[in-house]
C-alpha cells in the first residue's frame, strides 16, 4: 500500500491530496489566459449576524453572468461541520468546489486527530486555502467567503470575513459579502439589536438581504411565485440547523405584509 495513505504526516486533507493528487485540487489549475468574469455565474449576497447563543447565515439565490440571471435557485449556504457554516460570493462553481473541499478538510482533520479544531483553528485553515486560489482570483475568479460558527468555549456566534489573499478578519455582531453587501450591512446597522433571539436575528438577515435586493440588480430577492426563498441556517449549542421552506416563507409573508404599507421596511426608533 502506498504510505501516503497510511502515514500522511498532516491531518490536513488538502495537502494529502497535493501529495496524492494535485490535480485535483481547484486552486492548482492552470492561470487562464484572460479574465472571464462575465461569463462564469456569480453568487451573490450573504449576510451574517450573532443572535443570543449563536449566529444566523442567510444567502440569497441569484447567480449572474454579466448582466444576465443565470441561476435564480443557486445555494450559497453550505454546512461545514456540527457548528459552523461558509456563506460563498464570487464565482460560483470555484466557490462551491472551495467549501466541499473545506467541508472534507474539517471532518479529515477530526477522524486524523481524534477532535475537532477550534473555531480560530477552522477560521485559519479556510484562509489558507484562499490563500491557495489567489493566482486565479488575479485572473478573476475570485472567491470570498463568510465563515460563521458557535464557539463553545464563548458560548456565542462568531463571524468571519476574508479578503482575497486570506485573511481572516473576525467581524462583530454582523457582516456581509457580495455585490449587494453595502445596502445589507447598512440595513442590519439600523435593525440589528445585539443579544436578540434566533428568531429576530433570522428576520433582521431576511430584511437585509430585501433591501439589497432592492438596491442591487445582482441580488435576488424572494421569489414568491416560483416559492424560491433565501437559504438561512441558525447555528446554536444545539448545532447547524438549515430552515426549512415552509419556515423561511412565513418569515417572508411577514416581511412583505409590512412591506405593503412601508416599501422601504422597518425603520430604527432615533434615541
Amino acid at each position: 500500500m502506498n504510505n501516503l495513505f497510511t502515514n500522511t504526516g498532516s491531518p490536513s486533507f488538502t495537502e494529502f491530496l497535493g501529495a496524492y493528487a494535485p490535480d485535483l485540487l481547484p486552486t492548482r489549475a492552470q492561470a487562464l489566459a484572460a479574465p472571464v468574469e462575465d461569463q462564469i455565474p456569480h453568487a451573490t449576497t450573504i449576510v451574517a449576524a450573532t443572535c443570543a447563543g449563536g449566529v444566523v447565515m442567510a444567502g440569497d439565490r441569484r447567480a449572474t453572468s454579466g448582466n444576465i440571471i443565470s441561476q435564480r435557485d443557486i445555494e450559497k449556504v453550505f454546512r461545514t461541520d456540527d457548528y459552523s457554516c461558509v456563506g460563498i460570493a464570487g464565482t460560483a462553481s470555484t466557490g462551491i468546489e472551495l467549501a466541499r473541499l473545506y467541508r472534507v478538510e474539517l471532518e479529515h482533520y477530526e477522524k486524523m486527530e481524534g477532535r475537532s479544531l477550534s473555531t480560530e483553528g477552522k477560521a485559519n485553515r479556510l484562509a489558507t486555502m484562499i490563500r491557495g486560489n489567489l493566482a486565479m482570483a488575479m485572473q478573476g475568479l475570485v472567491v470570498v467567503p463568510l465563515f460563521a460558527a458557535y464557539d463553545p468555549d464563548r458560548d456565542a456566534g462568531r463571524i468571519f470575513g476574508y479578503d482575497v489573499g486570506g485573511g481572516p478578519y473576525e467581524q462583530r455582531q454582523y457582516h456581509s459579502i457580495g455585490s449587494g453587501s453595502i445596502f445589507a450591512r447598512g440595513s442590519m446597522k439600523k435593525l440589528y439589536r445585539e443579544n436578540s433571539s434566533p428568531e429576530d436575528v433570522v428576520l433582521t438577515c431576511l430584511q437585509a438581504l430585501y433591501d439589497a435586493a432592492d438596491d442591487d440588480s445582482a441580488t435576488g430577492g424572494p421569489d414568491v411565485t416560483r416559492k424560491i426563498w433565501p437559504v438561512v441556517a441558525v447555528i446554536t449549542a444545539d448545532g447547524f440547523r438549515r430552515l426549512s421552506d415552509d419556515e423561511i416563507a412565513e418569515y417572508v409573508q411577514r416581511m412583505i405584509d409590512g412591506r405593503m404599507t412601508d416599501p422601504d421596511g422597518p425603520t430604527a426608533p432615533l434615541r
